[in-house]
């Protein structure tokens, strides 16, 4: 029925979501075996900041005071300035990226900051030149080069801010919202038509079961060959079938109206997205672009947090590294597989009492921060399939902590978005935040989520009990462990046997 369809079709992208995927896959290799030789060309320097405005000029010359100079505070003078010089610079490079692939110099200082190689220790520039160029595991994890390209092809919409709209005039950027709003509207079709097919076969199911019971027949006494009558069960089953005919022919014309809204919305979308496409075929999104670098910039601020390190270049003096803990593509898929491994719901929406996996998009950021957070939980013009935004840092000391926090943010935007209005009362943030307000705790209540999900995770899972008792109840019925899971925690402590219970006793009253 959904051939058609982009989730079902094999032209499938990193920016679609694949409601049929259940998880991450497992990443064989996390480096190439045939590392790149870009940051061994002598060129490099001069490659990367060449053909750009005055921004580069001024980069080069402050950081050329900065590494030459010998006096303390007027070193972090030039290192302020060097800062700021960086991110106008940088916004040069992110248009050109805009625009399509650029020379691989200008994309690794955008990707990974590195704008002169000998800042590196020969350990690290070998460990970067292994570092997997492409996407070849089509998963919505962007490097900064390809999350600005794919904002000039406007396949991606930039995110969302709170402040007055700057891209109203911008035919690619309002063919994105459009196209946003038609795939919800798409996406809310499709579960209709499902959940109406499943109706009508439960209707058949029921049908047929009628019909086989009154076609069994015993043999008559005495009579070779004749069966004998109806019984009383049977002449009843032969009146219901004539009401599960009736209700079986409301049920197809219910199913005939919701495909024909579906193949309505499927040619909305399949038409705004030719639109999407010959806007953003061309012509780069500038403005959007624009917008979207002012973001990013912030987001690198907001990775650091205020008493950071701001520091934008990759050099040795800040990079500190495992290859594990580098934030590169692969090492964020594994560790987004392991966490939904241990919350198998953490990607998860419900709508319409339907669970859909759609993990968020990861932007990941070249940044020595440690914060890892979520800018957006959905598209605000698509609640039903869009995906939400997550920022991770590449060089923070942890990078399953950083991780962490970007997805417990996540799934705190995501409940409470939910709840609406309800959120201090109902669902997973209502709870927690009537458990804030007993303790009389000050400071922010999704802070204190944040710090108790690395535990659930990282302890709990492992049945080291970190948790108040009652924030442990909240999270065991609305963050919940796989089964097997929980099956071996129970093992493990009273505390847990007495969860399980809870779970069989909601089970049972039909309450869970």
């Amino acid at each position: 029925m959904f051939s058609d369809s982009r989730e079902a079709s094999g032209d499938q992208d990193a920016t679609s979501v694949d409601l049929t995927k259940s998880s991450f896959p497992v990443i064989s290799k996390l480096f190439s075996d045939s590392p790149t030789k870009h940051l061994d060309d002598p060129a490099y320097y001069k490659k990367a900041l060449g053909n750009e405005n005055e921004s580069a000029q001024r980069l080069h010359n402050l950081l050329a005071k900065y590494l030459t100079c010998q006096d303390p505070k007027d070193r972090g003078v030039y290192r302020q300035q060097l800062i700021t010089a960086y991110w106008d610079f940088s916004q040069n490079l992110a248009l050109r990226s805009g625009g399509g692939r650029v020379e691989p110099s200008k994309r690794l200082a955008l990707r990974f900051g590195i704008i002169l190689p000998t800042l590196l220790s020969v350990e690290q520039k070998d460990l970067f030149a292994k570092v997997v160029e492409d996407n070849i595991y089509q998963e919505p994890i962007y490097y900064l080069d390809e999350w600005f390209r794919e904002i000039g092809a406007g396949k991606i919409g930039p995110s969302s801010t709170d402040e007055a709209k700057t891209t109203r005039k911008d035919e690619s950027s309002r063919m994105q919202q459009l196209l946003s709003k038609a795939q919800g509207k798409l996406q809310s079709s499709e579960n209709l038509v499902r959940a109406k097919a499943e109706e009508r076969d439960r209707a058949e199911t029921e049908l047929r079961a009628k019909v086989d019971a009154i076609l069994v027949h015993d043999s008559v006494p005495g009579f070779s060959g004749i069966k004998t009558g109806y019984t009383d069960a049977q002449k009843r089953s032969i009146g219901e079938i004539s009401e599960s005919l009736r209700k079986l022919a409301q049920l197809d014309k219910e199913l005939q109206n919701f495909i024909k809204d579906f193949s309505e919305s499927e040619g909305d979308v399949k038409s705004l997205q030719q639109k999407v496409d010959s806007s953003g075929g061309g012509t780069t999104n500038v403005s959007g672009i624009q917008v979207e670098f002012d973001t990013i910039r912030q987001m690198a601020k907001m990775t650091c947090g205020r008493q950071g390190n701001h520091f934008p270049i990759c050099t040795r003096e800040y990079l500190h590294l495992a290859p594990r803990e580098l934030g590169t593509r692969e090492n964020v898929i594994d560790t987004l597989r392991w966490i939904e491994e241990v919350d198998p719901e953490a990607y998860c929406r419900q709508y319409k009492s339907q669970l859909n996996r759609i993990p968020p998009f990861v932007i990941l950021i070249p940044s020595y921060g440690d914060i890892g957070f979520c800018w957006e939980p959905f598209d605000r013009y698509n609640r039903v399939t869009s995906r939400g935004r997550i920022a991770v840092p590449m060089y923070g000391k942890s990078l399953r902590v950083a991780v962490l926090t970007a997805v417990a943010d996540l799934r705190w935007q995501v409940a409470k978005e939910k709840a609406s209005y309800y959120w201090m009362e109902e669902g997973l943030t209502g709870n927690y935040y009537q458990w804030f307000q007993t303790q009389k705790l000050k400071g922010d209540v999704k802070e204190y989520f944040i710090n108790d999900y690395l535990l659930w995770i990282l302890k709990e899972s492992e049945g080291i009990q970190k948790l108040d008792k009652e924030v442990r109840k909240v999270f065991w019925r609305y963050i919940p462990f796989r089964q097997e899971t929980k099956d071996k925690l129970k093992l493990r402590a009273q505390v847990y046997q007495e969860l399980c219970q809870r779970d069989m006793n909601r089970a049972m009253s039909d309450g869970y």
